[in-house]
């Protein structure tokens, strides 16, 4: 069968992987000059499962309403005439009760495990690397209060299967020195010993590059404009480069999913959040272990010889603009966690956008036409996600079942 994928996103790229495995002919596209140029460019690089919480949960609406008048929030709400951002906060606000948020927290984290899983696997038949730094990832609090209630609440992640560990302060500078001058700082962590980190851009260009080399072909530089239906079919896509056709398509666009769809005649929940990178190369002491500063939400992650810093969700529709003091609260954050982790004159400044769905997990599977498959919506866990949700459309698409229960990650449970 000849497969269309549409995306060359850590997402398209390892459902092409999936499914030149399974002995499809597979084309991608994508608009950009090369694989990973969009979302996965400068991601956080955590592959953590030990975070899978929803971000629709009952603190929520709280974070977004001093979000419209303390800029300090790492959520951050900003009104705007787009009737979209509208009906998806709608949406996203029904899922913040501790019922739906505990659900749509172990829908995460069921697909984060397989998912990683999955990604060694494709590591250990392709050789791709991704400078991983593995050992677990730090979710550390400042606050003893917030620390007592994470401690708390990581049983949801445990009733899931998951490994957490609580450590005080001595522990976490036990584990990982390079916190040692943060000691006054800290309250303690929740250490999750299986998560991960890596870069997202690194292994997608060589996995691109392993299956080229194998015959998948890929289209750069290619905008695709839309659809050419025939009954309950499409018979191929329009592109800037003329007309594609193929046996089967995946839509794995990221946040251009959604607008995409709708030539399908889908209204898919995915909404744009923007979120802020900064990548510094590495100095006398980084840190061995990533993780997250619970208090900023500042992901850090060594990967090679860069540490790679993330912050922030910000509801800004498709801008990916940004300047310098964007990132100061991020940096200022590592700095006092670990002062000479890195260069800290060096910065590579970066900003993309998440292509988030209300409940925080993907759509997957088939769509309405009988030959469209869909693996958009990851959010802010694509990377952690990717070769889960590769797999899981691959055996959907050659009529199997998947191997974990996917019921809310599908078109159905979407609701489109």
């Amino acid at each position: 069968m000849r497969v269309v994928v549409l995306g060359a996103g850590v997402i398209g790229v390892t459902t092409a992987y999936e499914l030149h495995a399974d002995g499809h002919e597979v084309v991608v596209l994508d608009r950009r000059p090369g694989a990973a140029e969009e979302t996965s460019f400068a991601n956080a690089g955590l592959i953590a499962p030990g975070h899978s919480y929803t971000w629709a949960s009952p603190k929520a609406p709280r974070i977004m309403l001093r979000s419209l008048y303390q800029q300090d929030q790492a959520l951050r709400f900003k009104p705007r005439l787009d009737p979209e951002l509208y009906l998806w906060s709608a949406r996203f606000l029904r899922n913040c009760t501790a019922a739906r948020s505990r659900v749509n927290t172990l829908r995460k984290l069921r697909l984060c495990t397989y998912a990683q899983d999955r990604l060694h696997h494709v590591v250990a038949e392709t050789g791709v690397g991704y400078d991983a730094s593995t050992g677990g990832l730090f979710y550390l609090y400042r606050d003893p209060a917030a620390l007592e209630r994470a401690q708390a609440s990581m049983q949801i992640l445990r009733d899931g299967g998951r490994r957490m560990e609580p450590l005080d302060v001595d522990g976490i500078v036990e584990l990982d020195p390079a916190f040692g001058s943060a000691r006054r700082a800290l309250a303690g962590a929740v250490f999750c010993p299986d998560d991960e980190g890596g870069d997202a851009h690194v292994f997608t260009r060589g996995l691109a590059v392993w299956l080229a080399e194998r015959g998948v072909e890929f289209g750069y530089g290619v905008n695709v404009l839309g659809f050419d239906l025939a009954g309950d079919h499409v018979e191929s896509v329009q592109t800037t480069s003329g007309r594609i056709a193929g046996d089967a398509y995946v839509l794995a666009l990221g946040t251009g999913s959604a607008r995409l769809a709708r030539g399908l005649g889908l209204r898919l929940p995915i909404y744009p959040i923007k979120g802020y990178s900064v990548t510094f190369p590495l100095a006398d002491e980084p840190p061995a272990h990533g993780g997250v500063d619970e208090e900023s939400l500042t992901a850090f992650c060594p990967m090679g010889d860069r540490l790679r810093l993330t912050s922030t969700a910000e509801f800004a529709g498709y801008d990916t603009s940004h300047q310098p003091r964007d990132f100061d609260a991020m940096i200022a954050s590592a700095q006092e966690l670990f002062p000479r982790a890195a260069d800290w004159s060096k910065p590579s400044y970066w900003a993309g956008l998440r292509p988030m769905t209300p409940e925080g997990t993907p759509i997957m599977g088939r769509g309405v036409q009988r030959n469209v498959y869909l693996n958009a919506g990851h959010g802010h866990m694509g990377w952690t996600m990717a070769c889960g949700s590769a797999r899981i459309v691959a055996d959907v698409l050659r009529g199997e079942l998947p191997a974990i229960d996917t019921r809310g990650m599908t078109l159905a449970g979407a609701g489109a």
